[in-house]
């Protein structure tokens, strides 16, 4: 017969690791989450809206309310044909706009060779830019280079 003790140790031995072993990647992960440090204006609400996208993704983020943004997105580099309305870093990466979480979390996973994402303007539809009743267009998320060569990364 297991004395409290052994039992007490068993039993939090398969609390933390779960039965099949997804509670502790999980609790790693939540240790984790890349952070993602954004620029925009205090009165912009879809970049709130994003910002509370990626949130929703498991991503950290501190949010700088800076108006004008332009001398942050200068001071970074970002080309001027991929610019939006805010700018994230992210590790090593620039996220330019209303890029979807899922695909920055590709971006960290692939460590591709790039600068960064962009979704250039605002199209309707992006995380930020949806809503009840708001008619979504397609758009494509571009993986760029400082010297604004870009390539098409997804396409929603």
């Amino acid at each position: 017969m297991p004395t409290r003790r052994s039992f007490l140790a068993q039993a939090s031995g398969f609390v933390a690791f779960g039965a099949t072993g997804r509670l502790w990647p999980a609790l790693t992960r939540a240790r984790t989450a890349p952070l993602l440090t954004v620029y925009k204006s205090e009165s912009c609400m879809c970049c709130a809206k994003w910002v509370e996208h990626v949130r929703g993704s498991g991503f950290k983020v501190v949010v700088h309310d800076v108006d004008p943004v332009d001398p942050v997105k200068d001071r970074l580099g970002v080309p001027r044909a991929m610019r939006s309305c805010h700018t994230a870093q992210v590790g090593d990466y620039i996220i330019e706009g209303h890029v979807p979480a899922p695909d920055i979390q590709r971006l960290l996973a692939e460590h591709p060779k790039v600068m960064g994402l962009a979704v250039p303007d605002m199209p309707k539809g992006t995380p930020g830019m949806d809503g009840p009743g708001m008619a979504k267009e397609s758009y494509e998320v571009l993986a760029f280079q400082s010297s604004g060569e870009s390539k098409v990364y997804a396409k929603h």
